[in-house]
């Protein structure tokens, strides 16, 4: 690989450094511009791990001489700029003094038979990106955002997924018809319907590939979607709370799902 370009910028009216905080603080930038920014060795690792090439390293000045090469030679051209405008750039509480960007790959075709994640308006960022994490973990490779989800690529749902997005098959923007392709059962939770997730398991009843669909944080999943369900599923509650945490229940359910594919002996 040619040694990689290295601009040096001290200015806050330059260019490049007004994109990478609009990249780094507005949600859904990152559709006008294209580009992702993630900061911190973790994102940045998780990426280059699976081989994905970043079109710019960002460096912070006090950094950059101590930066590894595997870092400062990862992509073909280089920004250093003043620890300053660094800070400005970060949302982070300590800065991490390294980001890379990437280029926004196109979204792929919808894959009827794998297993997936639906998201229906699930709109806290910590949330998106905690599922988007227990898909990776569990076997979950493509997740189906519905219109009103909260922005895949955004910086805070980057932060909360720990690098999972390198390794998922993203569908942004997604109508409900869309779902019709979909050759997987088509599974949903319910608190008053279905039989109870661990006597699924233990009976041999849980599908897989599949697909979870997983609601709005308070209405949960729209009464469209409940109808295209081929399963309903109940997660018993012993200590006897109204409702889980969209997170929470669906790193339940998916691990489910991959406990019985591991039973079936599915890969």
């Amino acid at each position: 690989m040619s040694t990689p370009e290295v601009l040096h910028i001290s200015s806050r009216d330059n260019a490049l450094v007004k994109d990478l905080k609009r990249l780094a603080h507005g949600s859904t930038d990152y559709r006008k511009q294209q580009r992702i920014w993630a900061e911190g060795d973790h994102l940045v690792r998780a990426a280059l791990g699976r081989g994905v090439q970043p079109a710019m390293g960002v460096f912070a000045a006090s950094y950059w001489p101590l930066a590894a090469a595997p870092y400062t030679r990862a992509a073909l051209k280089n920004a250093v700029i003043s620890d300053d405008l660094f800070d400005a750039i970060s949302t982070l509480e300590s800065p991490a003094r390294m980001g890379f960007v990437f280029d926004l790959v196109p979204a792929p075709a919808l894959q009827p038979g794998v297993a997936s994640v639906i998201l229906d308006r699930v709109q806290d960022a910590g949330n998106v990106g905690s599922i988007l994490r227990s898909a990776s973990a569990f076997g979950f490779k493509q997740i189906i955002a519905l219109k009103g989800t909260a922005a895949l690529w955004s910086p805070k749902v980057l932060r909360a997924g720990m690098g999972a997005h390198w390794g998922l098959q993203l569908i942004e923007g997604a109508e409900l018809g869309q779902l019709t392709m979909l050759t997987v059962p088509l599974l949903v939770t319910s608190s008053h319907r279905g039989s109870y997730l661990h006597q699924a398991l233990l009976n041999q009843e849980l599908s897989w590939p599949c697909a979870w669909a997983l609601g709005h944080e308070g209405q949960g999943v729209c009464a469209e979607l409940e109808a295209r369900a081929t399963g309903h599923v109940r997660i018993a509650q012993p200590g006897g709370e109204e409702s889980l945490n969209v997170a929470a229940a669906a790193a339940i359910c998916l691990h489910a799902s991959a406990t019985a594919s591991l039973a079936k002996g599915c890969p």
